[in-house]
């Protein structure tokens, strides 16, 4: 049993996440956490809401509420879509805790101790008409390298390379269109060049295992061509203070949002052992000392692999002392690096990027509350943008769910349990096996090793249609068996057989499944005759902060019940009852009265708010992004 840390990107809390962002993090890290717990490996499961930067400044202004209220207004909106959706978070918590402040310091400082922070006078972009800083995300302009009119004051998309603000050819803000200004201002930056090397020796080693995805690894590597300080502070007052004699008392002094935000999956650890009364069981899955070192895997979208695959990992390295100017590790250890950065590419809508300011956006609460959770779990599964970007559209979220979801295996959930109630009331005895019957089971058990091997290299794609397959394998089996034919007394051992092997069949199809879709695990497993859950499902839970007492809502869970990831034998004698259909068909016209209301949407004036806002402890209008986030990941502020 291994030690593993599902790490899973910070959604900003600039507004309610869309479906591409969860099929960027959410769904992917959770059938993958979900697996390795079935597998018995002692998994944490860790995330939280990113709560700072400009961008909430910004925000705030315009929904006339404090940094601080309309934080705590997105965090509770966000917890409460990813709850739903049924992500098994251990710990879903936020950046604004004391905790993780303590944390963040404490990695800063460290790094700064060992020579890794270095005080240097950079220009900064600032907004004539505010006198805000702007960060570098909010400041487009022409790449100087290959002439892309869109590239961001951190990197270029279009050609990877890293780049700053003052590189930019006519930059602009991506607030308001004006030109900014360059002033002086001192920081501190990260010294990425004294610690390419040991970068470099860590992306070779991992390179060496094969296990990354070759989008990543690639990308990856390339970042090391042109290696430089990189600035860890920014001037704003909505943020971490830097922990520095001379720097603590300068009100506008903060960390770099992209410092800290990072650190979140130490800090949500170490909140997590906390919590549970076990204050350094976070250790487990963070140090690399031990015999056997943990397991990391980090979730997030392509444009955030910069953030996970040079600059933690950078932070890590310069907490340990292993770079060039060596150092001793802080009082946390030496710490564990990534193991993979599982990166996900962009998801699309209707053949064009998400965007919130122009209305093509389609938000997880939407989703929920019409379909539910199954649906869009399968669509992320089966046509996410796993391996390359990939086109949300109505016809094949609806296409997918009918015939798939619904006519594959919700049929023949649906028809074996008839069946079996009908001819028998409840699971019936096998008599001799055929070779049909021996040639089901034994496929219906080759999957275990087959899609586990799939989910283990983060293989979501390939491991949902290996299910379905053999679901279709067992559908086949339905046809070829007939058991509504059986109706003569002389063939009733015959028909208990072939409906003892269906639901064995089903009961192990629905394990299989149960990482993908753990809503519709659980009514399955009702319909053949279980009891409560199949699959633990996350809660939402109102606390205090652990040091300060303000309340907030996390997302945790108890997950020690999950079923283990092998075939378990049915129970003959189990009632089974006349079934409801487990999953829902959808009419076709859906799809013509989502696109409409995409486009009424587009110009009407907002809906009513966000169930969790009216729950919460502030009610305000459900403003927009301030900024366009046209991507998948969790790009906050940079």
């Amino acid at each position: 049993m291994s030690k593993v840390l599902s790490a899973v990107a910070w959604p900003y809390t600039n507004g309610p996440r869309h479906i591409g962002h969860v099929a960027g993090f959410g769904v992917p890290s959770d059938v993958f956490s979900r697996y390795m717990r079935m597998a018995g490996h002692d998994v944490l499961m860790v995330s939280g809401t990113d709560e700072h930067g400009t961008p909430i400044l910004v925000l705030a202004e315009k929904e006339g509420l404090t940094p601080q209220e309309i934080t705590d207004k997105y965090n509770r909106v966000i917890a409460t879509d990813l709850t739903d959706l049924g992500l098994s978070y251990d710990l879903f918590t936020r950046t604004t805790t004391a905790n993780h402040y303590a944390v963040a310091q404490e990695l800063f400082t460290g790094d700064w101790r060992n020579g890794y922070m270095i005080e240097q006078t950079t220009r900064g972009a600032i907004s004539p008409s505010t006198g805000r800083t702007l960060p570098d995300r909010y400041i487009e302009g022409t790449c100087p390298i290959c002439g892309y009119g869109e590239a961001r004051g951190d990197q270029c998309d279009n050609c990877g390379n890293q780049l700053d603000a003052t590189d930019l050819i006519d930059p602009r803000s991506k607030i308001n269109g004006e030109r900014p200004e360059f002033v002086e201002t001192q920081h501190f930056f990260l010294d990425l060049p004294a610690l390419a090397d040991a970068l470099r020796e860590w992306l070779d080693e991992r390179e060496a295992t094969g296990l990354w995805r070759p989008n990543v690894i690639k990308f990856a590597k390339n970042l090391l061509e042109d290696v430089r300080p990189r600035a860890m502070t920014r001037d704003l007052d909505w943020g971490i203070p830097v922990p520095i004699e001379g720097w603590r008392d300068q009100p506008h002094k903060r960390f770099y949002v992209w410092f800290d935000a990072v650190v979140g999956y130490l800090s949500a650890s170490i909140e997590w052992a906390r919590r549970i009364g076990e204050p350094e069981r976070w250790r487990d899955f963070w140090d690399a000392t031990q015999d056997q070192p943990p397991r990391s895997y980090y979730f997030q979208g392509k444009d955030n692999i910069t953030f996970h695959a040079q600059i933690w990992p950078a932070e890590l390295l310069a907490y340990a002392g292993r770079g060039a100017h060596g150092g001793e590790p802080g009082e946390y250890g030496v710490l564990a690096l990534p193991t993979e950065v599982v990166a996900s590419e962009f998801m699309t809508m209707e053949g064009k990027q998400f965007s919130t300011s122009r209305g093509h956006v389609i938000y997880v609460r939407d989703v929920l509350d019409r379909y539910g959770a199954d649906p869009l779990r399968y669509f992320i599964c089966a046509a996410g943008p796993e391996h390359q970007d990939s086109d949300f559209t109505w016809a094949e979220f609806i296409q997918r769910n009918n015939s798939e979801l619904v006519a594959g295996w919700g049929n023949l959930v649906n028809r074996t349990a008839s069946m079996i109630a009908k001819s028998f009331g409840q699971i019936p005895v096998a008599g001799p096996l055929e070779p049909v019957d021996e040639a089901l089971l034994a496929a219906v058990r080759g999957g275990f090793e087959t899609v586990g091997r799939l989910i283990e290299r983060q293989r979501f794609k390939q491991g949902i249609a290996e299910v379905m397959r053999i679901v279709g394998e067992a559908n086949r089996y339905v046809a070829e068996t007939e058991p509504f034919k059986l109706k003569g007394e002389d063939e009733r051992e015959r028909l208990g057989t072939v409906l003892h092997v269906l639901a064995q069949a089903v009961s192990d199809l629905n394990t299989m499944t149960a990482p993908f879709l753990p809503h519709g695990a659980n009514r399955v497993h009702v319909v053949m005759g279980g009891q409560g859950e199949l699959m633990p499902m996350p809660r939402l839970e109102e606390v205090t902060d652990l040091d300060n007492g303000r309340p907030y809502p996390i997302i945790t869970g108890d997950y020690s019940a999950t079923p283990r990831w092998e075939p378990r034998p049915v129970v003959v004698g189990t009632p089974i009852a006349k079934p409801t259909p487990v999953f829902t068909k959808f009419d076709p016209s859906v799809v013509d009265e989502e696109i409409e209301r995409m486009r009424q949407d587009h110009t009407q004036p907002e809906g009513p708010p966000h169930p969790a806002v009216v729950a919460g402890a502030v009610v305000a209008s459900e403003a927009a992004v301030t900024a366009e986030v046209a991507v998948t990941s969790e790009a906050s502020e940079a």
